[in-house]
């Protein structure tokens, strides 16, 4: 990891492809992730971990299924929000989105219980910075 600032919009200028977060910086056993989204990704659950989002530019739609139903939360631009462990859950992004991620290292971006994996989302527990 660096020892120096990483300005954000150069790391999401750094790579082009979509659902492909990439590693930005540790925070003890922690990766923090940026990744660039369009369309949609796959309903998936972390079992064991909840999941961190913040919208840095755009907006994130996640679809949620919950003992109550389904819903869909909103997150425009400067929004967070927290997926619980153990939630299904589908991100998308009609008009596209940045987003950053805060998961425990080695959490896979399909989660421990998925769909099936569409050729558009890269399943990977993130790629190093530059890769």
């Amino acid at each position: 990891m660096s020892n120096r600032p990483i300005p954000l919009h150069e790391a999401l200028a750094s790579f082009d492809a979509l659902w492909s977060p990439r590693i930005v910086t540790r925070v003890n056993d922690y990766d923090v992730r940026i990744a660039k989204v369009h369309g949609e990704h796959v309903w998936h659950a972390h079992d064991d971990t909840d999941e961190f989002f913040l919208v840095l530019d755009g907006e994130l739609h996640i679809a949620l299924r919950e003992p109550d139903g389904e819903r869909t939360v909103v997150l425009p631009k400067g929004s967070v929000f927290t997926v619980p462990r153990g939630t299904e859950h589908k991100p998308s992004a009609p008009s596209g989105a940045a987003i950053l991620l805060f998961e425990p290292t080695g959490t896979p971006t399909v989660g421990d219980r998925h769909d099936e994996i569409p050729d558009h989302v890269d399943a990977t527990t993130g790629h190093a910075l530059g890769t």
